[in-house]
């Protein structure tokens, strides 16, 4: 699934997705979610994060992946990869499509919306004792000082909530692991 999801992203000349070592610790992270789990993806792509976390969940039935993708065509493509049917590609904008969605024990963040706008919307979606893992919160990676100013905001807002227990890889590429304090 990786490798076809990543021949996609060659193909198209899609270049945001997530690299093998954010890959793997998704797959990592989505085999332990636990049974009857859900698990979110805020920017589908061409499914590479999408494909990581299906590998990690391995042969079970018993959990869900719901991918949103707000590009028509990138979510169809997926669609038609041929993946898990526990699989739900979602196209829309995640800041009206997650509100509707429910809980989650496991959060991919890697799209504008959820993550540099409605931060807010993808953590009241996470459930008690689920983990949102945000990508590309290298402030070093982007050139324009407005973008430098939204990762510092949300890598702050996820390292100064109360109800989080953050780990920040920031060396890496600005990999930030979060989760909700169990109630």
């Amino acid at each position: 699934m990786v490798r076809a999801a990543e021949e996609r992203a060659e193909k198209t000349s899609f270049e945001q997705s997530c690299e093998p070592a954010v890959g793997a610790l998704l797959g990592a992270l989505a085999a332990a979610v636990p049974r009857g789990g859900r698990i979110l993806e805020l920017g589908t792509g061409t499914g590479v994060g999408t494909a990581w976390l299906a590998s990690g969940v391995g042969p079970r039935t018993d959990v869900t992946l719901t991918t949103v993708e707000v590009v028509p065509e990138l979510a169809e493509s997926v669609r038609a990869a041929g993946l898990p049917d526990w699989v739900d590609v979602v196209t829309g904008d995640a800041l009206d499509v997650v509100p509707r969605l429910g809980r989650f024990d496991l959060i991919f963040a890697d799209a504008v919306a959820g993550k540099w706008e409605g931060l807010d919307v993808t953590l009241g979606a996470l459930a008690p004792g689920g983990i949102l893992v945000v990508d590309d919160m290298q402030p070093a990676r982007y050139d324009r000082p407005e973008h430098r100013a939204v990762v510092d905001r949300i890598r702050a807002t996820l390292a100064s909530d109360p109800e989080l227990a953050t780990a920040d890889f920031v060396e890496a590429t600005g990999l930030m692991l979060a989760t909700r304090r169990a109630a």
